[in-house]
């Protein structure tokens, strides 16, 4: 009778399963700000909305959801960037790589449909802010890159 014990996981196993759970914990924490947000704006269903026809509890309650979501944006963004730098820096096979970078990304595409309401659904007129302009520009140089890199400089070439 033999028994066999588990065998360790790698390197790779772990990061991945690391990943994997990290990722949820942050889809939990972005579907419920998702879900605040749009309760917040709950008092219109035309966007861009004017804030002067607006309660003032209303545009209160709002303004918080929305500050909440922007910095929520903006902190995902920031670990975004230094996860994808860390995948690509790691000494995993290339295919690793591209695994981990698909997680990420399916996790991106998630994200930025949620993070997209802090452009769709506000009111007309909203002060310029140019750290959320900055970041919006960042979370998409983030987005091409792992596309990039998950098609590969010869899923560019064109086949002869």
């Amino acid at each position: 009778m033999t028994s066999s014990a588990p065998t360790p996981a790698s390197a790779f196993d772990k990061a991945r399963n690391g990943l994997w759970t990290s990722l949820q914990k942050h889809l939990e924490t972005v579907y419920a700000a998702e879900k605040d947000f749009r309760a917040a704006v709950s008092f219109t269903t035309s966007f861009p909305f004017s804030a002067a026809q607006t309660e003032p509890e209303q545009l209160a309650g709002y303004q918080q959801q929305r500050l909440y979501l922007r910095d929520l944006f903006i902190d995902e963004t920031n670990q975004l960037d230094s996860l994808v730098k860390a995948v690509r820096t790691k000494s995993y096979q290339e295919d690793e790589k591209k695994l981990l970078l698909l997680m990420i990304l399916g996790y991106i595409d998630i994200a930025d449909s949620i993070f997209v309401l802090l452009d769709t659904h506000r009111p007309s007129k909203l002060d310029k802010d140019e750290e959320l302009e900055e970041t919006t520009a960042k979370f998409e140089r983030v987005k091409n890159f792992v596309r990039l890199n998950i098609k590969g400089i010869s899923g560019l070439l064109p086949k002869l």
